[in-house]
């Protein structure tokens, strides 16, 4: 609970307002994210080394920041649903696929399926958890985005992917 996952999941439900097909996107990113946790997310680790992952998902957050503040024509009302490249769905997709990257949740699918001769049932329960989690943030978020500025939103959203960013790459002693 709390995890960048669910705060992502906030801000995508502020922006887009459209709760089912984000729902629909955390479920395909999750299966899919975490059935290859089980296959291939140890070998990543281990190739890559804590200090690189450390230092990609920190300098990631801090881009995110900077993006975060950068004013883009999705927000003006005037601009039709079309106009996303993606769609809620596929944005919603590849941003939480590429957001459980290196997350808790992540590395513990990687280690229950190596501990457990039962990939598919670990992969079944962490999805069901990552969804009975992110599910509640997006009406949250949408909430929301009825009530704040999408100004304030963004400031707000920045400013926390900066602390992420910088709590991330500062504290190397912390295993990802």
């Amino acid at each position: 609970m709390g995890d960048k996952t669910q705060l992502l999941a906030i801000l995508l439900a502020a922006r887009f307002r459209r709760p089912l097909p984000m729902i629909g996107g955390i479920l395909v990113a999750t299966l899919a994210n975490h059935a290859l946790a089980g296959a291939l997310g140890h070998w990543v680790a281990s190739a890559l080394g804590p200090n690189w992952l450390r230092w990609i998902i920190g300098i990631s957050f801090i881009a995110m920041a900077g993006w975060m503040l950068i004013p883009d024509r999705l927000d003006d009302e005037a601009v039709p649903k079309k106009a996303l490249r993606l769609g809620v769905f596929g944005t919603t997709a590849i941003a939480f696929f590429f957001a459980e990257m290196g997350d808790k949740t992540q590395i513990a699918t990687v280690a229950l399926a190596a501990r457990y001769d039962a990939f598919t049932a670990v992969v079944t329960g962490s999805t069901l958890g990552m969804m009975l989690a992110s599910a509640p943030a997006v009406y949250f978020g949408e909430a929301v985005a009825r009530r704040v500025s999408m100004r304030w939103v963004h400031s707000v959203s920045a400013l926390v992917f900066l602390v992420l960013g910088l709590l991330t790459l500062l504290n190397p002693g912390q295993r990802l």
